[in-house]
This record gives C-alpha cells, sequence and structure tokens, in this order.
C-alpha cells in the first residue's frame, strides 16, 4: 500500500474511535447505553442491521461464492424478506407492547425468570460462537492486506475495537455502521466499475460469457432439496426460516429495532434491511462473477480472492477507502455484538442491576472471550459465511419455536419446556450426522420443540389427573 492508502486507513480508524467517545459523554444509565434511549431514525437502524449482520463476511465469502460457483445464494436473499416480514408482525408487536430492553423478558414474563435466563443462555453462546467467526472473518481481511498472522490480525481488531465499544454504546455504533455499510457499499460499486474497464471485454460478451459458463444461475433446480442447501426449495425455505430467527429472536439483531421509537418505525427498519441484504448480495456477488473473468478463472485461496484482489490490483486511493470501510465496518460490526451480549447479561442474568460502569466491564469481558475464541477458530475447507450460518442454525430453531410457543394461552410446565428446546438443539446434531441440509435445520428444530414440549406437557397434565382420581 501506498501512504495516502495508509493515511486514508488511519483517518478513518481515528474517526471511528473519536466518534465513539464522543458518544459516550451522552451515555448517563443503561438505557442510553443498550437502546439508545429509543431515540434512533429507522432508517439508521435499518443500515445498521444490514451491516451487522453481512459486513465482513460478505466482503470476505460471498465473492468468493460467486468466483467459484454462480449466484445461488440469492436464494437465501429471497427467503430473508419474506422472513423479515414475517418478524414484523408476528414478534415486534409483542416486543414493542412490552417495552422491554432484552426481548428474552418475553420469556421471563410468560414463562418465568429461570426460562428466560435458559434463553438468554443460548443467545449469549450462539451469538458468541457466531460474531467469533465475524473475527475470523475480519482477521482474514487484515492478513491479506498486511501480511500479518492470522492470530495477530484478530488482536488488532479486536483490540481496536474496544476503545470506542466501551464509551459510546449503541447510539455510536448503530451510527457508525450506518455510515461505514454506506461507505461499504460503495467500495462494492466502485470494485465493479473498475473491473467493467479492466477486463477487455464489452459487457454483452462479458453476460453471454458469464451466462454460458452458468455463472449467472441463480434459482438451483437441483431436486435433491433434503441434502443440497442450495437446491431452491432448500435455500429459500430455510433463508424464511432462518431470518425469522436471526432477526425475531437473537437479541443482537433486535436491538436495533428496539431503538427506533415507534412500531411502525421499527417494521420499516426490519423489512427495509431484507431489501437491502439482497441488493448488497447481489453487488459483490457481482464483483466475484467479473473477478473470475479478470482472473481468467485461476485457483484462488478460498475466501482471499476479492482482498487479494483489492491488495494487488485496485489504484492507489480506492485500495485504501475501500480497505478503511471494511476493518471499520468489521470494527462497529463486532462491537454491536459485544454490547448485545451485555445488554442480555445485564437484563437477562443480572435483572437489569446494574451500574453503567459495571455495565462497560462486562462489555470488557465479553470483548476479550470473543478474541479468544475467534483465535480457536479453523473454517477448514468451508466458506467463512457458511460456518457462519451454521452455528447459528443449531440453536436458532430451539429460540423460535420457544417465542411461538410464548403466543399460546396453554400453562407450560418449566420442564415441560425445558425438555422441548434441548430436543431440538440435540436434534440438529442428528440431521448433520445424517447428511441433511443444514437449512432445513430450524425448519425441523422448530417443529420438534413445539410437538415435544407439548406433547410432554400433555402427558404431565393427564398424569396429574390419573393421580387426582
Amino acid at each position: 500500500m501506498q501512504n495516502i492508502d495508509l493515511a486514508i486507513i488511519i483517518l478513518f480508524l481515528a474517526g471511528n474511535t473519536l466518534f465513539g467517545l464522543w458518544h459516550g459523554k451522552s451515555n448517563k444509565s443503561n438505557r442510553d447505553y443498550f437502546v439508545g434511549g429509543h431515540t434512533l431514525p429507522w432508517i439508521v437502524s435499518m443500515l445498521s442491521i444490514v451491516a451487522s449482520e453481512t459486513s465482513v463476511l460478505t466482503f470476505v465469502s460471498v465473492p468468493g461464492l460467486a468466483f467459484r460457483g454462480d449466484w445461488s445464494f440469492l436464494q437465501l436473499a429471497m427467503g430473508y424478506i419474506i422472513g423479515r416480514i414475517l418478524v414484523s408482525f408476528i414478534l415486534l408487536p409483542m416486543y414493542f407492547k412490552e417495552g422491554v430492553s432484552s426481548i428474552y423478558e418475553i420469556i421471563g414474563i410468560r414463562f418465568g425468570p429461570g426460562m428466560q435466563k435458559l434463553a438468554a443462555v443460548i443467545f449469549l453462546v450462539t451469538r458468541t460462537l457466531g460474531d467469533a467467526i465475524r473475527f475470523l472473518a475480519a482477521g482474514v481481511v487484515v492478513q491479506v492486506v498486511t501480511g500479518w498472522s492470522l492470530p495477530l490480525s484478530v488482536m488488532i481488531i479486536g483490540v481496536v475495537t474496544l476503545v470506542y465499544t466501551l464509551s459510546g454504546g449503541i447510539k455510536a455504533v448503530v451510527w457508525l455502521e450506518s455510515f461505514q455499510f454506506a461507505l461499504y457499499l460503495l467500495g462494492g460499486i466502485l470494485s465493479i466499475m473498475f473491473l467493467l474497464q479492466s477486463i477487455n471485454m464489452g459487457i454483452p460478451d462479458m453476460v453471454t460469457s458469464l451466462t454460458n459458463s452458468g455463472k449467472l444461475t441463480i434459482i438451483s433446480p437441483d431436486p435433491h432439496i433434503l441434502t443440497n442447501p442450495f437446491a431452491f426449495f432448500s435455500a429459500f425455505i430455510g433463508g424464511i426460516l432462518l431470518s425469522l430467527s436471526s432477526h425475531g429472536v437473537d437479541h443482537m439483531m433486535v436491538q436495533r429495532v428496539l431503538c427506533c421509537k415507534n412500531l411502525k418505525s421499527a417494521k420499516k427498519a426490519m423489512i427495509g434491511s431484507g431489501i437491502f441484504v439482497f441488493f448488497q448480495f447481489s453487488v459483490f456477488l457481482l464483483v466475484g462473477s467479473l473477478l473470475s473473468i479478470f482472473m481468467h478463472g485461476a485457483p484462488m485461496e478460498k475466501d482471499r480472492e476479492f482482498a487479494f484482489f483489492i491488495v494487488h490490483y485496485l489504484p492507489t486511493g480506492l485500495k485504501g477507502l475501500l480497505i478503511a470501510g471494511v476493518l471499520s465496518a468489521a470494527m462497529s460490526t463486532h462491537s454491536s455484538a459485544i454490547n448485545a451480549l451485555a445488554s442480555s447479561t445485564v437484563t437477562d442474568l443480572l435483572g437489569g442491576k446494574s451500574s453503567l460502569g459495571l455495565s462497560r466491564l462486562i462489555s470488557l469481558l465479553w470483548a476479550i472471550l470473543l478474541i479468544i475464541i475467534a483465535l480457536m477458530f479453523d473454517a477448514g475447507d468451508k466458506a467463512i459465511i457458511m460456518v457462519g450460518l451454521e452455528i447459528a442454525s443449531f440453536t436458532y430453531g430451539g429460540l423460535l419455536g420457544l417465542f411461538l410457543l410464548s403466543k399460546s394461552k396453554r400453562a407450560f410446565h418449566p420442564a415441560s419446556l425445558g425438555i422441548g428446546l434441548v430436543a431440538s438443539m440435540g436434534i440438529v446434531f442428528l440431521l448433520k450426522f445424517f447428511g441433511l441440509a443444514w437449512t432445513w435445520y430450524i425448519t425441523v428444530s422448530v417443529l420438534v420443540n413445539i410437538l415435544v414440549t407439548t406433547g410432554i406437557d400433555m402427558s404431565l397434565f393427564n398424569k396429574k389427573v390419573i393421580q387426582r382420581k
């Protein structure tokens, strides 16, 4: 990199830090620190959702999917839109009606504090593992850019993130993510423009070449819907359930819409994020397709394709701008996870009994744990984004089933709920062993949770009736 690239990166990192420190002055209570006083505009919350869920994973992994294959990943994004519509009309009204700071308070209100704590622990474990993957993905980018080792890259990102996370709270995180999303998407669009100018082919010829090689295929007609996660019905239905879970029962995502002033604004933010994610995936898949032409299909290390192109081919200035945007977006994504983990810990496990100082200390501890776990991860031979999605699929179904059961008027026994929740997560390990596509994990898990919980509860009820007789 040239001096101008380094100057741009340093300027953006310094700007992030100063913005977080400046916002820290407005945090007077846990309510400010965790939900921003319910004052954030819905557009800002919407862009923050998109940045949180797809920033570095999109940058690192999605172009590689198109570089090596086709656009079938978009089938998931189609399901995402439907899933967020369902979240907006099934779950968000419940959260705003109760005025909760953590969505797992709903479980506590309906089923008691014990189940609230259990749901929160499952979230904490899932989010910790999932965000450790995000740390790993960000480290991959830094490794390619700088030549540093992957562990050192992860450490640097984690340490720099802490500077403004502990001070700024959710308001700083959300505003930074919104700005960085715009910068990040601009970088993708500018990369497309550079590739179009650099490839010695007309656009019609490029489209013909990609079409003939099957690289623009979106809908997969593969009939093996139970074993191929990107067969159409598997990906589409899996996308619906994954989005319904991740944006309905994962506190990190829902926390953003809880920062909106009312339910109407929250719905706009939630549904709009699905549309923006579809557009963003399309942009970065196009980057990967064009990159395959630019590199003449040369084999490259998995998940390093786009980062390698940025470092070795983009001109000075544009290179620094794109890298700065990705790194800053990566750090804001991690900070949002840290804030959500601390929020759930304080609200669900400590009963909201925490000072602002203690909340910041808890955030620090979660940040350290995320760094440690990220250093232990190995993505193996899978794309990093696939690893992240599979981890979520192991527990999201159980949580979603629990929230759906909370809408029932039946007074479930705690033992029934606990057994159903454990069974719904255990079944996923069995499904994985038998080779079922991961896109079906949540669907099966939800059904198992509801059926097992209801069945056991009815058995307990019948047993009590017999004993009384």
